[in-house]
């Protein structure tokens, strides 16, 4: 079983449920005068984080992907690549990025910088898991779902060469398995 490749839990599938409303009740409420919201979620990690959130928010939103990548194996290229773009216009839109994790920082600090840059009024980050102990960019997620130390993380949408993404929650991998 995937579970026992896991050293422990360190956020459980009830924690996570519960940090979803609570962060749905705060996003409800910073965004209630805005007509035009999107949520972006980040291809592959942030999909059950994503899903788990938006049943929590109880504006008119609407949400759409993107797939980008800024690693080679482990180590972050320090650019980001487009693999998917958006299919909706974000021309005068209020953004949300639903990022699964933010590591180094590079990724979201270069979308944040493409988004505005095609045009978004603002672009918000919420990420499920912050790992600050790792920043290579000065940035910050706008609402962060739980702060983590430096360990190896799967489980909830993180994987390991796209494995443990179906775990409904966040264990800390074995250190002999990478």
């Amino acid at each position: 079983m995937i579970k026992d490749d896991l050293k422990k839990i360190l956020v459980t599938e009830e924690q996570i449920s519960a940090r979803c409303i609570e962060l749905g009740k705060q996003l409800d409420h910073d965004y209630a005068g805005s007509h035009d919201l999107l949520f972006v979620g980040i291809l592959k990690g942030s999909v059950p984080f994503m899903a788990e959130l938006i049943k929590r928010v109880s504006l008119d939103i609407q949400i759409d992907f993107m797939a980008v990548s800024s690693y080679q194996g482990t180590e972050t290229l320090g650019d980001i690549k487009i693999i998917k773009d958006l299919e909706v216009s974000i021309q005068g839109r209020d953004l949300v990025l639903v990022e699964d994790i933010v590591d180094t920082g590079i990724t979201i600090n270069s979308l944040k910088t493409l988004l505005y840059n095609k045009g978004a009024h603002d672009v918000k980050v919420v990420t499920l898991l912050d790992k600050p102990s790792r920043r290579q960019v000065d940035v910050k997620a706008d609402y962060v779902g739980f702060e983590v130390e430096n360990e190896f993380v799967v489980g909830f949408g993180l994987d390991y060469n796209q494995k443990y993404r179906n775990l409904p929650y966040i264990g800390v991998l074995k250190e002999e398995l990478y």
